[in-house]
């Protein structure tokens, strides 16, 4: 397939603007962690420094864009493709339709399936109930994490309450729009523990309709990590997970002492695995 020449024009202009970030660098690259030490050269390091700082800034929010421009594509992406492909009329074909959508995505970006599905996804949620949501991430005011984070929250809500949450953390004029500190100035960790906190505040379903569905998707998930080590997570109702926790916790600091060298963490995993895999009781 030929190159469109507009995304040929758009990848240059992006090379400009990388070029144009590394020569705002200017030889700070070449700068070592030592030089200066109170001595005739701090104001020009100091000027790198700032220069280094803007850099930052200016790709994060760059990256931003980025992210916003591939969600659009993918949304643009799903609905030509369900334009080209007639009605499915059975379940079994409209899974075959999904996963063509899937597999090209995921070709196109060099990532799996799962990744993909999330991606496509999360790219319907912003293009068709989170307007606010793309309008800052378009802009640069927030992240590619905290427009996932308003994505998550905002999934299983009606469009009013989607509508709401938006308006809370990305209007200013909204009568009851958040005060302090900037969401896209928020670290996406402590926006996302807000927004979960407003979710759950604001939700209109009562807390226990919506735990007896949450708690039907309970499961063990296992994934391999590096040096022949793996990872196994649970999802489990919350009061389960934290009565898990403060008995693994709790029996691990019996178990320290003046001759154990082991970490609380690493007796914590000890005792889980233990646990698990023998029928003896810690």
């Amino acid at each position: 397939m030929d190159s469109n020449p507009v995304v040929v024009q758009a990848e240059e202009a992006l090379d400009a603007s990388v070029a144009a970030f590394m020569a705002a660098l200017g030889g700070s690259s070449g700068v070592s962690a030592g030089c200066g030490a109170g001595g005739h050269d701090d104001y020009p390091l100091q000027r790198i420094a700032d220069a280094a700082l803007e850099v930052l800034g200016g790709v994060a929010r760059s990256e931003a864009k980025l992210a916003a421009t591939k969600a659009l594509a993918a949304a643009v992406l799903a609905g030509a493709m369900k334009a080209l492909n007639p009605p499915p009329v059975s379940p079994h074909e409209a899974t075959a339709q999904d996963r063509s959508l899937v597999a090209e995505v995921g070709c196109a970006l060099a990532i799996g399936d799962r990744a993909a599905g999330a991606l496509l996804a999360e790219a319907h949620a912003l293009t068709t109930s989170l307007p606010r949501t793309l309008a800052a991430l378009q802009a640069g005011t927030i992240s590619w994490a905290h427009a996932r984070t308003m994505v998550d929250q905002a999934v299983s809500l009606a469009p009013a309450a989607a509508a709401a949450l938006e308006a809370h953390f990305l209007d200013p004029d909204a009568p009851s729009a958040v005060r302090g500190c900037p969401v896209g100035e928020m670290p996406a960790y402590r926006f996302k523990a807000r927004a979960r906190a407003w979710r759950e505040r604001h939700h209109p379903e009562s807390l226990e309709k919506r735990h007896a569905r949450s708690a039907a998707d309970r499961r063990i998930e296992y994934w391999p990590d590096n040096d022949a080590m793996a990872w196994v997570a649970a999802y489990l109702p919350a009061d389960q997970a934290s009565a898990i926790w403060n008995r693994l916790t709790a029996i691990s600091r019996g178990r320290q002492g003046p001759d154990e060298a082991r970490t609380l963490t690493q007796l914590r995993a000890d005792t889980f695995a233990e646990a698990l895999l023998t029928s003896g009781n810690s």
